[in-house]
């Protein structure tokens, strides 16, 4: 079916993508393993959608997990793919953790699915059903300055290297 643009499916927005890639890449950092975030396509679903999964090692059993593949010629990666390196079609079966998945419901832009399919939380703020609050805040000069000073580069700071050198007053 195709859409014209009143009814085409929505999409992410530059910035939103950006956020969940950093998810990911959050969340492979806590994990300690990689952790992939791959844009689905919004014409086998009706809307755009995001899945975060971890590869699975050959040798680990896919019992009692909900397994998915991510990859492929045409997939869509966010982030630094948990420090993997893709090949051009590369697949992986991965555990699946969770999914945002857009939507229409007015006043709901945003759906987390869990492992289980299941919808357990909608909300118009992306932020507020990610596991890690990603705001990035630029920093003030004075923030900047008490930053550099907690070095212990400082003579004022009460740091003394050697307990035994006075300190120079």
């Amino acid at each position: 079916m195709a859409h014209t643009p009143d009814d085409a499916p929505p999409r992410f927005t530059a910035e939103e993508l950006e956020l969940l890639g950093r998810t990911a890449d959050a969340l492979s950092a806590y994990m300690g393993k990689p952790v992939l975030a791959e844009v689905m396509d919004p014409e086998e679903t009706g809307s755009e959608w995001v899945l975060f999964a971890v590869p699975l090692s050959t040798d680990e059993q896919a019992e009692d997990i909900t397994t998915v593949q991510v990859g492929g010629a045409s997939a869509r990666l966010l982030g630094n793919k948990g420090g993997m390196q893709f090949g051009a079609g590369d697949v992986y079966d991965c555990e699946y953790l969770w999914a945002i998945q857009l939507s229409t419901q007015e006043g709901v832009r945003f759906i987390k699915v869990d492992r289980n399919g299941d919808d357990v939380a909608w909300t118009d703020d992306l932020h507020e059903i990610l596991p890690f609050d990603l705001i990035d805040e630029a920093l003030s000069d004075s923030e900047d300055d008490e930053d550099e000073d907690e070095d212990g580069d400082d003579p004022d700071d009460g740091y003394i290297a050697d307990p035994h050198t006075p300190r120079n007053s």
